[in-house]
């Protein structure tokens, strides 16, 4: 009787066994198990970032992604010499065991509950001897390809390329978002997509454009704006750094504070500002003799400012956040923006827009108020900061850094949301990054980025991180509250960027030496025939 039993329990779960798991058979679940990790021995190599299934009891089914992949050859091990390695060889090809492929796989929790965006690791880890499956497709869309309005597409996943990927935009506005590769991995790609996503619904996103690299981007819904600075709505110091005195002039700066203080010159508008300007600190030259050649030197800085940055300092010029359309992707051009220019611009436009909001949000609260025109974002603000590690560095304080910090603090509340991109991790703020509840990230290979990332994530571990070198351009970890699982994806690619790429030297080359060459051509068709012989002969 208690063999039949046994027989029937066996069938049992025999079959239950192939109601849970419906899918190619990988391997089998070897040495110590833990809920979070596991190990396995795979028939054949498994790529970093496949998904797997494995049967947990009770009907249950455990998800897992591949972290590593290690192939050892018995015969091929500690070889001495080439000889012995070309005998090796043949044994190896003869010998069908002599292959061993360790799959280390990090456990995301119980596959039914994530997919309703759950993730609960099991109580008792996988016992060894437990065969692992190849997720199927159909489980994994219901996990990465949410059908809900506030997620939008960004990629596919990197092993099951006929998955969609989808992010949280609410998550990524509320609680920040960083995207970290090294140069030319994709990074303004992604921002690209995701400008793109958004531009549909439509949403509002600000993107700092430093290197020009959006100029080409299409579609519906996108501004694309040159900076301006309006100096009369600087201060002093800000007005300093702009025109490039050094923070140890101490007395050029000193005479541009009092030449400020004058109210007449806010009042002033196009040249009659500079006049003014000028006609002030001339006078504080003249009334204190030690400052004479010090003035002289600040109109010189003036001046040249003018002839170098006539296009960027406008002192007519509206408030330059006004420009900004509500429901656009606002491309701010600074590509003709020195650094120190650029991080005044940059930390005006975001002091001003979280301004905004805050007021937008104070609005909002009382059911009747006035001057409701005064308000320039009455919906959520995306705000894009190209090169992060240049205006916000790790050991140096700036303005841009200050005001990223404060939105990366208080943006969740007043709906400012901060997108950085930076290839230096390690140069970057680490309060700024600890901030950032998502991240995209791309191929690195240097160790001090990697563990920049790591000690600011509570979502990477040591062993995702050495994938990154692996990683190809256009693949991305994503990980955080964008999505509902760590996912190793491929990043759609935005067809219509030219800028941003790899130039091709050789191309351009042959470009220019053909367009020299038809030009040419082209002048000799304007001269009268015979003309050149003719004036020769007279």
């Amino acid at each position: 009787m208690m063999d039949e039993v046994g027989e029937v329990n066996s069938e049992s779960d025999l079959d239950l066994n192939q109601t849970r798991i419906d899918g190619e058979l990988l391997g089998v679940v070897i040495g110590v198990t833990k809920p979070g990790y596991i190990t396995f021995e795979g028939k054949e190599p498994v790529g970093l970032g496949e998904y797997i299934t494995i049967a947990n009891g009770e009907n249950k089914s455990i998800l897992g992604v591949v972290e590593s992949c290690f192939i050892k050859s018995d015969a091929l091990d500690e070889i001495s010499n080439f000889e012995e390695a070309l005998e090796s060889k043949i044994v190896a090809e003869i010998n069908k065991r002599d292959k061993s492929f360790k799959v280390n796989v990090k456990i995301l929790g119980l596959q039914e509950l994530l997919k309703r965006s759950k993730s609960i690791l099991p109580e008792i880890p996988p016992l060894p001897g437990t065969e692992v499956y190849r997720a199927r497709r159909e489980d994994l869309r219901d996990i990465f390809d949410s059908e809900e309005e506030s997620w939008i597409k960004i990629g596919t996943l990197l092993r099951n390329t006929n998955v969609n990927v989808k992010v949280n935009t609410n998550k990524m506005t509320t609680r920040h978002l960083g995207i970290l590769a090294m140069t030319g991995m994709g990074k303004s790609n992604l921002v690209s997509v995701i400008a793109k996503s958004i531009a549909k619904i439509p949403g509002t996103m600000v993107i700092f454009d430093y290197h020009d690299e959006y100029r080409f981007l299409k579609g519906e819904n996108i501004n694309f704006m040159q900076a301006r600075i309006n100096p009369r709505l600087l201060t002093s110091d800000k007005f300093a750094e702009v025109i490039e005195i050094r923070e140890n002039a101490d007395i050029q700066n000193t005479i541009l504070l009092k030449a400020f203080e004058n109210d007449e010159l806010k009042t002033r508008t196009g040249d009659g500002f500079w006049e003014e300007l000028e006609k002030n600190i001339t006078g504080i030259g003249s009334k204190e003799k030690r400052f004479t050649s010090s003035a002289d030197r600040v109109i010189d800085k003036i001046k040249e400012a003018r002839r170098r940055f006539d296009n960027i300092l406008i002192p007519d010029a509206l408030d330059p956040v006004s420009q900004i359309r509500e429901g656009c992707i606002n491309i701010i051009n600074l590509i003709e923006f020195t650094e120190k220019q650029a991080n005044v611009a940059i930390a005006f436009y975001l002091e001003s827009i979280l301004y905004h909001r805050k007021l937008a949000k104070g609005q909002s609260l009382k059911t009747n108020y006035q001057n409701k025109n005064q308000i320039l974002f009455h919906s959520p603000v995306i705000v894009v900061v190209e090169e992060a590690h240049v205006f916000m560095p790790k050991n140096e304080s700036t303005d841009t850094k200050y005001i990223a910090s404060k939105v990366a603090r208080e943006g969740r509340k007043f709906g400012v949301g901060l997108i950085i991109v930076s290839q230096r991790p390690r140069t970057l703020d680490p309060n700024v990054l600890s901030q950032m509840g998502s991240l995209a990230i791309m191929k690195l290979v240097q160790q001090e980025d990697q563990s920049q990332i790591e000690s600011s994530s509570e979502s990477i571990n040591g062993k995702i991180i050495e994938q990154l070198p692996s990683l190809n351009p256009g693949e991305a970890l994503l990980v955080g509250q964008w999505v509902n699982l760590p996912s190793f994806i491929k990043i759609d690619e935005i067809l219509e960027r030219m800028m941003g790429k790899d130039p091709e030297p050789v191309n351009e080359w042959k470009n220019t030496k053909e367009k020299k060459k038809l030009s040419v051509e082209d002048s000799r068709l304007f001269i009268r025939e015979n003309y050149i012989e003719e004036e020769y002969i007279e």
